[in-house]
């Protein structure tokens, strides 16, 4: 069954830890859980949007959402798995990380555990014997899950920012600069700095750095391009510089992904 046939499924039993494995290409639009969510992308992109952020997910990481919190979830690219774990939340006030969106690279033993409920679909209730197993893992989750990957593009409604952020997006291969901004929409450095701080609350720096990221996992995965290629073409003047931002983003570097995937 379809993640988007399952929503009304996953409620019915609280208590219980729901199992879904789909490989997918989807758009599955504002919703919540009454459970706890995680996600293992195993290979392709996904991406969450969830109040004014846009989350993207890499091959090889996982991601937790809250119970009851409204999101968008789409997966896309063909070759992507999703393997979701749906939990119970009647102990979610033990630790803080139950309650906060994350995002996170797999490590081994998560990556075991959840391949070892690979055949399992369903509620899985805590008279099962796999139940407590499933448990255990949750248990795990704040310990393991230390390093957050900060892959969160903010959007905004703003009538002045929108414009600036387009054509930013439709641009991306130009060497852009807040002077360079400032100077095709008609602002000085200092307003356009502030316009970024007020409704993205990060800089236009950071908001660069970003979106570039962005489009590289997209053009990794879409295209059979070169990592050198898809430096220039969104924007980087040397695939050193393009690698070292990767990395400080991610915590990988970009031919790492290239063997994800």
């Amino acid at each position: 069954m379809s993640l988007i046939a399952s929503l009304p499924e996953i409620n019915e039993l609280p208590d219980s830890v729901y199992v879904m494995h789909e490989r997918s290409e989807k758009f599955i639009p504002y919703h919540n859980h009454l459970k706890g969510q995680l996600s293992y992308v195993e290979g392709g992109l996904a991406y969450i949007q969830i109040e004014d952020k846009y989350y993207v997910i890499p091959a090889k990481h996982y991601f937790w959402v809250p119970q009851q919190l409204m999101h968008v979830l789409r997966i896309g690219h063909s070759g992507t798995v999703l393997r979701s774990l749906f939990f119970y939340t009647y102990d979610d006030d033990k630790h803080p990380f139950y309650s906060q969106v994350g995002i996170y690279p797999i490590n081994n033993l998560l990556n075991e555990m959840i391949k070892h409920t690979e055949g399992w679909d369903g509620h899985i209730k805590n008279t099962d014997k796999r139940f407590s197993f499933l448990s255990a893992l949750k248990d795990l989750l704040p310990e393991i899950s230390t390093k957050k990957v900060p892959i969160a593009l903010p959007f905004t409604e703003n009538e002045r920012m929108k414009p600036i952020l387009d054509y930013i997006d439709k641009n991306i291969s130009e060497e852009h600069s807040l002077q360079s901004i400032s100077k095709q929409f008609g602002f000085s450095e200092r307003s356009l700095s502030r316009l970024f701080q007020s409704t993205l609350n990060m800089s236009f720096l950071q908001y660069l750095k970003l979106l570039r990221i962005i489009r590289a996992f997209e053009l990794m995965l879409m295209t059979n391009k070169s990592l050198s290629e898809i430096a220039y073409s969104i924007g980087y003047q040397s695939l050193s510089s393009f690698s070292a931002t990767f990395y400080n983003l991610t915590n990988f570097r970009p031919s790492e992904f290239n063997r994800t995937v």
